[in-house]
């Protein structure tokens, strides 16, 4: 089976549809930002310790399975911590890595909601800002090329 692109409309769309595509990637990004911005305005801060690491091969968080099945599993750290009026809580932080981002015994800053201290994060880069630049990045880039090929290709009077 063949598929050939011809005349100038075909062309346009293509284009179009990279412009459409690296923007709802850029819009995603902003997004997940503007959720990460919420969470820390009206977030408490705790101190908090890595109690243990927990070794996951299926990153449901994150990445699809399919990319990572070569890589073997990732360590997600356990978190305890002591919310202000509450009582001890403990947490596994959305996103892993290999290797081990944190070490067991390692002390951190948790952000969590007093009225829903079990939605806590690591106060760190990867658990507010990973996702919302890759997602951003990614759409910009798309994007600006798209963006790019119909400003090289449009027609002049």
């Amino acid at each position: 089976m063949r598929f050939q692109v011809r005349g100038l409309g075909a062309g346009r769309w293509i284009t179009f549809g990279t412009i459409a595509f690296g923007t709802l990637f850029l819009v995603i990004g902003l997004i997940l930002a503007g959720v990460s911005v919420s969470f820390l305005t009206g977030a408490d801060r705790a101190r908090g310790t890595v109690v243990s690491l927990e070794w996951r091969t299926d990153h449901s968080t994150g990445t699809s399975r399919g990319s990572r099945t070569n890589n073997g599993p990732m360590a997600y750290p356990v978190v305890e911590f002591t919310p202000a009026h509450g009582t001890r809580r403990t947490f596994r932080d959305s996103t892993g890595s290999k290797p081990p981002a944190y070490e067991t015994g390692e002390r951190v800053e948790v952000l969590y909601h007093a009225h829903s201290p079990e939605d806590a994060r690591i106060n760190g880069f990867a658990s507010l800002w990973l996702m919302p630049l890759v997602f951003g990045g990614i759409g910009l880039v798309i994007a600006g090329i798209g963006t790019g090929v119909a400003w090289a290709t449009r027609r002049r009077p």
